[in-house]
């Protein structure tokens, strides 16, 4: 399936089935993909090794949103939210906390109605200058595709050898539900292995692991894109709502896309 990168700062507005008219902001190179993840779904497709790209200053980015901004309030134009997503993961960017002081600034001044919203995997939350401004944003919506560590492996396939759920789900109860849980769920074969994180095993343990963290919201979505993996299916509506109803039983929110 083809794969895509997004070729400048920021982009759009687009129609997110999750988020509403939301302009999108990324923070990482416009010519590769650069990510804590190898995720199998990724619609950027998968990393090249040793590949490296220049990362947009806070100036370029500051002054690329504003440029944006500015030009949809001149035309009247609708925004619900400025999404920090793009080529991988946006917490990597070393001026992260700077920028979302940023975009706080500029979404003052032109959409105070608009929300400011990250989607992240997570695995920078123990930075504190990341957490601290995940913390000032609408939307800190996290990523945990699953609580046991050999599907996250294959479904994500993280980068760093000291990955673990544990360590995550540790890192997300230091928000005190001022966050929102993100999962794919999906089945399939991952380099001729079965991966499905959609067993009563797995979903028995990731909401075990919900309970633990206690998001304010949780969104569990399907595969919508292309992806780099063909050997991938995509869940149907009902399976997705089996799951939905199961957390919600537990008192949470659940936003199925």
């Amino acid at each position: 399936m083809a794969t895509f990168l997004f070729d400048s700062i920021v982009f759009g507005p687009i129609k997110s089935r999750r988020l509403g008219i939301s302009l999108g902001v990324n923070l990482l190179p416009c010519n590769v993909k650069l990510c804590s993840f190898d995720c199998v779904y990724c619609e950027c497709g998968m990393s090249k090794k040793g590949e490296t790209g220049k990362l947009p200053t806070r100036e370029e980015v500051k002054d690329a949103l504003q440029l944006q901004l500015s030009q949809m309030k001149s035309e009247n134009k609708k925004l619900d939210v400025i999404t920090f997503a793009g080529n991988g993961e946006p917490t990597l960017h070393h001026q992260f906390a700077e920028i979302i002081d940023d975009a706080i600034e500029l979404r003052n001044e032109y959409f105070p109605n608009a929300k400011v919203s990250v989607l992240s995997n997570s695995t920078m939350v123990h930075k504190q200058s990341v957490f601290d401004a995940l913390n000032k944003v609408d939307n800190n919506i996290l990523k945990l595709d699953s609580a046991i560590d050999s599907t996250v492996k294959l479904i994500d396939d993280p980068h760093s050898t000291d990955y673990s759920v544990a360590s995550i789900v540790e890192q997300l109860i230091r928000f005190k539900g001022n966050f929102i849980l993100q999962t794919i769920f999906l089945r399939g074969y991952v380099k001729d292995r079965i991966v499905d994180n959609t067993t009563d095993e797995e979903v028995s343990a990731w909401i075990e692991a919900v309970k633990e963290m206690n998001p304010k919201e949780i969104m569990i979505y399907a595969i919508d894109r292309d992806t780099p993996i063909r050997t991938l299916e995509k869940i149907s509506h009902e399976e997705l709502e089996e799951i939905a109803e199961r957390v919600r039983k537990e008192g949470y929110k659940v936003d199925v896309a």
